[in-house]
């Protein structure tokens, strides 16, 4: 059994800037971050355009950036958390400037800023192309330094500890779910051990493996997501995933694809289809930088139209020196599947991207269960709605640390340890024999979600893919039941779950607004609502 005061699951921007703070504040109490691989391997590290932030006040304001998140919200997003974020957002910038993150500059020194596609002003700030990377290093050098952070690697997280676990029921009806920490398989003695905190974040990430190509990396399972349901916790909005309109794509290439930022389109790159027409005017009058959920039903659109698996965005007319400087990490890897961007356009493909739902919190990361925060991609804090404006969501996973920070001083002061809790049973189980029962339901889900709960869905598609998540579901269970734990296992598990929510949350939408868009409700409803799991 281990004991820490401060319990941080997952290690991206989210979990490490509130590492800090808690850190910081507290000198003599224990901060513990866990991670199931890596320390440097998120979400985070793979984000490439920027971090969107008002700068610039004498050509951009807070009520704009506002008035740009609400657009893309399509009416979903929660007005008052717009405005927190947005307004809160330079002074985190801040933060992670003071903690040494580097951010590009323009020739006058001050901050250089892009444009992505449902701004109306340039307000990204960035490092180059890889601008999550750099955000990761400066984050770990920081947490580094501190003598009160402990960075556990190599442990996966199986379960959230409640009241459950010490013998009482637990329902969705029960108003006092308590959080005492987490059981972990640790993968370096393949044991499983408990750790007990007073206080605990889940900063885990989103859920992209759930589908057969993704942006994401092969960490992005859902599991905060699907501990959280499972405890008994509320989860909402899980139908809005976000497809990145301009994924690279290769043939034969599934799983992480490599992404194409939206600020190559905002320095100039246009859309075009297989017959090399600009076709984005069909669709919206902002052409190429409309919000996404728009471009990647464009894109669908103009793909299944020409049967084609991809269509191309054209930068051959774009300064190629500005090109290098802005977008060197896209730039080697165009050249190294031998795409000369001056002469070749490169062909691209959505690709799931970004979980706009996840568990429901408050203005302060807190969830429907005691002593537990949710900060990042995995939770569902009203910024973003039915679709995330581009470059919001590092913006959110600041602000959002920075407030459950705020909460947890106060928090820490009345929280306790429970140390009652029983040890995992692992009675009556044996090692797998077939790992192919695990890797062959995985390629299952990642085809039933791509094909039935896509870009574009349907009644029967929706009402198929529950069926044959269902049957998932009841085999995964029995295995998980019968064998020994082991991460495929339960990453398989906890995608079956966020497979189904996502499922559950779309058939409960009888519309289409933002990023869910069903040919049988067209149109949006009336009764706007969040869709509660």
């Amino acid at each position: 059994m281990h004991q820490t005061d401060f319990l941080v699951v997952g290690s991206g921007i989210a979990g490490l800037t509130y590492a800090l703070k808690v850190a910081g504040e507290f000198p003599d109490k224990k901060v513990t971050i866990i991670t199931k691989t890596r320390e440097d391997e998120t979400n985070t590290k793979y984000a490439q355009g920027g971090v969107a932030v008002v700068n610039d006040l004498e050509n951009d304001s807070f009520e704009k950036h506002i008035e740009d998140t609400l657009i893309a919200g399509d009416g979903l997003c929660n007005e008052k958390i717009v405005e927190i974020v947005v307004k809160e957002g330079p002074d985190r910038v801040n933060e992670l400037i003071a903690w040494g993150a580097r951010f590009d500059k323009s020739p006058d020194g001050d901050l250089a800023l892009g444009k992505e596609g449902g701004h109306s002003e340039f307000r990204v700030i960035h490092h180059k192309d890889v601008t999550g990377r750099e955000i990761e290093r400066a984050l770990l050098e920081a947490v580094r330094r501190s003598k009160n952070i402990e960075v556990v690697t190599h442990c996966f997280v199986l379960d959230l500890i409640t009241q459950h676990h010490l013998g009482y029921l637990v329902t969705k009806s029960t108003l006092d779910i308590e959080c005492y920490g987490i059981y972990v398989l640790n993968q370096k003695t393949n044991k499983i051990e408990k750790i007990l905190s007073r206080l605990t974040l889940l900063a885990t990430g989103g859920n992209g493996q759930v589908y057969r190509t993704t942006t994401n990396p092969i960490i992005a399972t859902g599991d905060g997501v699907a501990m959280v349901y499972r405890a008994k916790g509320r989860i909402e909005n899980m139908e809005f995933i976000q497809f990145h309109p301009t994924a690279l794509y290769q043939v034969g290439v599934s799983g992480q694809s490599f992404l194409i930022t939206e600020a190559v389109r905002g320095d100039g790159g246009i859309l075009r289809n297989a017959d090399g027409e600009d076709f984005m005017h069909k669709y919206d009058q902002r052409l190429s930088l409309a919000p996404r959920d728009i471009v990647a039903r464009a894109i669908d659109s103009e793909m299944k139209i020409s049967g084609t698996e991809h269509v191309y965005l054209d930068c051959r007319h774009m300064d190629l020196e500005k090109f290098i400087h802005h977008f060197p990490n896209i730039y080697e890897k165009c050249r190294s599947i031998g795409i000369d961007i001056t002469k070749d356009m490169i062909p691209v493909a959505p690709a799931a991207h970004y979980s706009c739902g996840g568990i429901k919190t408050d203005e302060f990361g807190r969830t429907s269960i005691r002593n537990l925060y949710a900060c990042g991609e995995c939770a569902s804090t009203g910024l973003h709605g039915a679709n995330r404006l581009a470059s919001n969501s590092l913006l959110e996973a600041m602000v959002f640390a920075h407030r459950c920070f705020l909460d947890a001083k106060t928090a820490i002061v009345n929280s306790t340890i429970h140390s009652e809790v029983p040890d995992w049973n692992t009675l009556g189980t044996t090692a797998p024999k077939e790992m192919i029962l695990i890797t062959q339901s995985l390629k299952e889900l990642k085809q039933i979600m791509s094909d039935y709960v896509g870009i574009v869905r349907t009644n029967v598609r929706l009402e198929r893919a529950m069926r044959r998540l269902d049957m998932l579901h009841l085999e995964t269970e029995a295995l998980y039941r019968e064998t020994a734990v082991s991460p495929q296992l339960c990453e398989l598990r906890n995608l079956i779950t966020a497979g189904y929510l996502i499922v559950k949350g779309a058939v409960f939408r009888k519309e289409s607004r933002g990023l869910h868009f069903n040919t049988d409700y067209p149109v949006k409803s009336e009764l706007v609502q969040n869709i509660i799991l």
